[in-house]
């Protein structure tokens, strides 16, 4: 089956399973797994069962461990930043969309809005990414402007499109916190936009993500992160599989096989 053909399946699927509130599905694995790895790349301490326990259940076992409630907050959000992205994943990229996405991962952190952050609104105070310059926050409207309309001029989009929106994304920063989270939500939005399979990106593949993204900031590289977003893609693929397409017995065996190769 071509990657057209699943993407619109799993769209079916995230659709239909969400809005019955399946804890069993598709879905539900994305929902945790990009939760739990997007979140743990920018340094929650929240386990993968934990990120399982809060969605599935809205509760968290203490068991003596001390939690930032900055992490649980974070994860909530982002749970809801990615409903929202499903609503919203066919309405062309905007200032506003962006905007609302971080909004939903952020409007409940006390800790950030106690630390004046704006929260759906772009940064008032400059901040810093590696070795990055980025956008000053009198830039940020006109430079995320100028990447919108370069981005939506095109009647279609391949990985290549997606990774230098990606990476000039993250270069401009355009939010006080969170840019990371809302660039990967974004990221995924505009696969299944574009009919491309969309992917997760593992936080044990952290430092090769942040290497492969500085090098499409600093030297204008896209090659090493268009594999390492393609690598990504192959394995969301493998995990999602069996839970969008319907098999026979046999082809259960077949895949079952090939996996054990």
């Amino acid at each position: 089956m071509d990657d057209n053909k699943m993407v619109e399946l799993l769209k079916s699927r995230f659709h239909i399973e969400a809005e019955r509130n399946d804890r069993g599905g598709v879905y539900a694995l994305t929902q945790r797994k990009l939760a739990y790895n997007s979140n743990r790349i920018e340094g929650s301490t929240l386990t993968e069962k934990q990120t399982a326990s809060i969605f599935e259940t809205g509760t968290i076992r203490a068991d003596g461990t001390v939690f930032r409630t900055k992490d649980v907050e974070e994860m909530t959000g982002h749970f809801t930043m990615f409903n929202y992205m499903l609503q919203t994943c066919e309405e062309e990229l905007s200032q506003k969309l962006v905007k609302e996405y971080h909004y939903r991962l952020k409007a409940g952190v006390f800790e950030d809005i106690a630390n004046g952050y704006p929260i759906g609104e772009y940064k008032n105070r400059r901040n810093m990414v590696s070795d990055i310059i980025t956008s000053a926050p009198e830039e940020v409207e006109a430079d995320m402007q100028a990447l919108l309309d370069s981005y939506n001029s095109k009647d279609s989009h391949d990985l290549r499109d997606l990774v230098e929106l990606h990476a000039r994304f993250e270069q401009i920063h355009p939010f006080q916190d969170g840019n990371g989270r809302t660039g990967r939500m974004i990221l995924f939005k505009e696969c299944l936009r574009s009919h491309i399979m969309p992917f997760i990106i593992g936080d044990e593949r952290k430092a090769e993500y942040y290497e492969c993204l500085n090098n499409a900031q600093i030297k204008g590289d896209y090659e090493p992160l268009i594999r390492f977003f393609g690598e990504e893609q192959a394995r969301y693929s493998e995990m999602v599989r069996d839970f969008i397409c319907p098999v026979s017995k046999g082809k259960s065996a077949e895949r079952k096989q090939d996996r054990e190769r």
